[in-house]
């Protein structure tokens, strides 16, 4: 299990670094196990000794992912929290540059690594919203209800 140090600064926000050398997606989502996040927002900044994102291809409907082995900036990394067989789920994107200003983003995987890496898990209210299967799109997505 990955360790980190945060501090709450207040109830329900979480706010920390995770070690050098760590997985970003396992840390953010073992996180939100242990301290039992059902519902909530994620943003980081810093740096990956490498990455691995996703693009959904919506005619396949599968992901295709895209390895960088190099470092990079994080320059932007929001998500959510939520339930997926009632787990907590984190799903986030990720926008990345490197030396030359080149952008690289998408689907924040497994495989993308910390070299520093500062984070904000605020969760909230105490609530949850469960994920479920669409058929239409192929995705696990919020089961909200209808209006």
């Amino acid at each position: 299990m990955l360790r980190y140090q945060a501090i709450e600064s207040l109830k329900g926000r979480y706010l920390g670094r995770f070690p050098r050398g760590g997985d970003i997606l396992e840390a953010l989502t073992n996180l939100c196990r242990r301290e039992d996040v059902r519902l909530g927002r994620v943003e980081a900044i810093g740096a990956v000794e490498r990455a691995r994102i996703g693009y959904y291809d919506q005619q396949a409907q599968e992901y295709q992912f895209m390895e960088i082995d190099r470092p990079l900036e994080i320059t932007s990394l929001v998500g959510n929290v939520s339930l997926r067989d009632g787990e907590p789920f984190v799903h986030a994107h990720i926008t990345l540059a490197d030396r030359d200003g080149r952008v690289y983003g998408g689907h924040l995987a497994p495989g993308t690594i910390a070299f520093a890496c500062e984070f904000m898990v605020e969760a909230l209210d105490g609530r949850s919203l469960e994920r479920s299967f669409d058929d239409e799109t192929g995705l696990f997505l919020w089961d909200l209800p209808t209006r």
